[in-house]
């Protein structure tokens, strides 16, 4: 079986390659290879997704869940360099092309790291992700339900899908399967994709009063 880019350790061929993409308003240009998701340009998705979210907060620790080479962490290091960016994946080459290319880029406050490897105390103060779909449904919802929680109180999880990949019915489940100091909407629908938010609101929300 050929490798996927949700592979631990790609068999495939070192190819790197250069190519530009925009990070924190300015075009830049970074690594990235074989093996890896999208190693030829920076996917529909993930541009969708930068265009169509709000500016990070200027501080906190911030996660990118399925970080691939990097492009959603390398613009939220650069928009705020005083917050702390988890980029985590499962992929040991799209952890090392992360790792050079903020070294390269000069943002020293970036964290590639295996899921693991994430301090069990830490809370987000925004979660940016292009999620690995193609991981299948069981695997995609443990996902959703081991990180989305980790949201700080007050604070937004940006999600990018495609819309016949499931982007309607991943924004269902999350609905109904979040605590009710959660909400669940649809943000923005652009090139054939769906930016679902997903806002932790701190405090449980309460029922209607009835009077009378």
């Amino acid at each position: 079986m050929g490798d996927h880019y949700f592979s631990e350790a790609p068999s495939s061929v070192d190819k790197p390659r250069r190519i530009r993409i925009p990070v924190a308003g300015r075009e830049v240009e970074v690594t990235t290879n074989a093996g890896v998701f999208s190693p030829d340009r920076l996917d529909v998705g993930t541009r969708v997704l930068l265009t169509h979210t709000p500016a990070p907060p200027s501080g906190g620790d911030f996660l990118d869940l399925g970080c691939g080479w990097g492009p959603i962490t390398l613009d939220l290091a650069g928009a705020s360099p005083h917050a702390r960016v988890w980029a985590v994946d499962v992929n040991e080459r799209a952890l090392d092309l992360v790792r050079s290319n903020a070294a390269e880029l000069g943002l020293d406050n970036v964290n590639a790291v295996r899921p693991e490897d994430v301090p069990a105390d830490v809370r987000f103060r925004t979660i940016r992700s292009n999620p690995p779909i193609r991981v299948g449904k069981a695997v995609l919802h443990d996902l959703m339900e081991e990180w989305i929680p980790r949201l700080d109180e007050r604070s937004d999880a940006y999600l990018v899908v495609k819309r016949d990949l499931g982007s309607d019915s991943l924004q269902r489940w999350l609905d109904a399967s979040l605590a009710r100091d959660f909400s669940v909407r649809r943000h923005a629908t652009a090139k054939g994709f769906r930016v679902i938010k997903v806002r932790h609101h701190g405090t449980p929300r309460t029922e209607p009063l009835t009077i009378g």
